[in-house]
């Protein structure tokens, strides 16, 4: 064997069996993510209907699921560097660093749902949609369907915290993904309940003033809040996640302006929430294992990533050429039991690698970037990593997934 290709095997060796318990913890939480991701592919095949019968709630819903990722992944990264620094013990009460963060989960939850129903509307109006659902029935929708799901969310993060205490697991390899398939999962089932309640009159009219409004209230309390940890998380959080819902609306005007292409082949359909997830849940990790190890100071914020970094990065496109594959797979054969229309198992693998890896280039660049600029001015990066890099892979997801079938020539 040539030695260059020795020397490779060998960096890679090495490369892995430096974090082999992270690399492990990561890819079952990635299968895991990847595989509930495929349900709510299948899910979303399923509601065709209700986008028909109500125009612009299909913009809302890749804001709507990234939220829960976001908020709750970047709950699960201020634990982790918490723990990591000796400062956290697991209470549950108001002052403590599990109940404020709790406390602020909750906030933004509201608060934000309530601010990307105003986006989602905004960008069903930019793109024409004719006798697009109303805003208010829009805000109705997304306020109790981010509570349906984000209860579910928040009581499984605890969890996670509680195990990660308990058996040693590290949160930054493992909130992430599995964060982001509860989001996967619960969002699109809470977003369609929650559609049950518009055209009720005046129940859905009362009920929805009172949770616009009360949304409204606890964003402010949260944001002059006396509990440092807590309003600081409120105020450096709700922008970030904003602007992230905003980048996720726009993936969703790229699937509503690419449906015919869906149309065609379900079997993309069942893809995209894994593809999409993938992407965010790697970049989570990777930007929850930076920030840990910037603020322990292992690693240094600089221009171009150092040794430490270059690890983390190197082990995250590790991770992804498993991931995409896995995808690729388990999206043609979950489309063969439920009978979608797909262009074959070898189209299918490709595309996901392809459009997956072409991810990876920007997801490492957000990932790191955003990072080292929250830390040089002053900002926690546990707010900011998660939301920035999902919000981003979710836009750039949809589009690679789209460019990616088009110039294979697919659809």
């Amino acid at each position: 064997m040539p030695r260059p290709r020795l020397a490779l095997v060998s960096r890679l060796r090495a490369l892995l069996g430096a974090d082999a318990s992270g690399v492990r913890q990561s890819l079952v939480a990635q299968c895991l993510s990847s595989s509930t991701s495929f349900v709510a592919g299948a899910f979303l095949g399923s509601i065709t209907g209700t986008f028909t019968a109500y125009p612009g709630l299909l913009v809302l819903v890749p804001a709507a699921i990234g939220l829960r990722g976001n908020i709750f992944g970047a709950f699960g990264n201020r634990i982790s560097t918490s723990i990591h620094s000796g400062t956290f013990r697991l209470s549950t009460r108001r002052d403590t660093v599990l109940g404020q963060n709790v406390l602020a989960s909750m906030i933004l939850t509201m608060g934000t749902s309530l601010l990307l129903a105003v986006a989602a509307k905004g960008g069903a109006v930019a793109l024409g949609i004719e006798n697009s659902i109303s805003l208010f029935d829009l805000a109705l929708v997304s306020i109790v369907g981010g509570l349906l799901g984000s209860t579910v969310v928040l009581a499984c993060t605890i969890a996670l915290t509680a195990g990660a205490v308990r058996y040693g697991w590290d949160l930054d390899n493992v909130s992430a993904p599995l964060v982001g398939v509860l989001g996967d999962v619960l969002t699109l089932p809470a977003l369609f309940l929650a559609t049950y309640l518009i055209g009720l009159h005046t129940l859905s009219n009362v009920l929805g003033g009172l949770l616009i409004g009360f949304s409204a209230v606890v964003l402010v309390w949260g944001w002059r809040s006396r509990l440092d940890a807590l309003r600081r998380i409120v105020r450096e959080s709700t922008p970030v996640l904003v602007l992230a819902g905003c980048l996720s609306a726009l993936a969703g005007v790229v699937l509503e302006k690419s449906f015919a292409t869906f149309d065609r082949y379900p079997s993309l359909l069942v893809l995209e929430p894994a593809h999409l997830s993938t992407g965010g849940a790697l970049g989570g990790i990777l930007a929850g294992r930076l920030a840990t190890k910037m603020f322990l100071g292992t690693s240094s914020p600089g221009p171009t990533p150092d040794r430490e970094a270059r690890r983390d990065i190197g082990l995250l496109l590790l991770l992804a050429i498993p991931a995409y594959l896995f995808n690729g797979v388990g999206a043609q054969l979950v489309s063969s039991l439920i009978g979608a229309d797909s262009p074959g198992m070898a189209a299918m693998v490709v595309t996901s690698l392809v459009a997956g890896m072409a991810s990876m280039l920007l997801v490492v660049t957000m990932a790191y970037y955003s990072t080292i600029a929250a830390i040089r001015v002053g900002l926690d990066p546990d707010n900011f990593g998660i939301p920035v890099v999902s919000s981003v892979v979710d836009f750039v997801g949809a589009v690679t997934l789209i460019v990616t079938v088009a110039a294979l020539a697919i659809a």
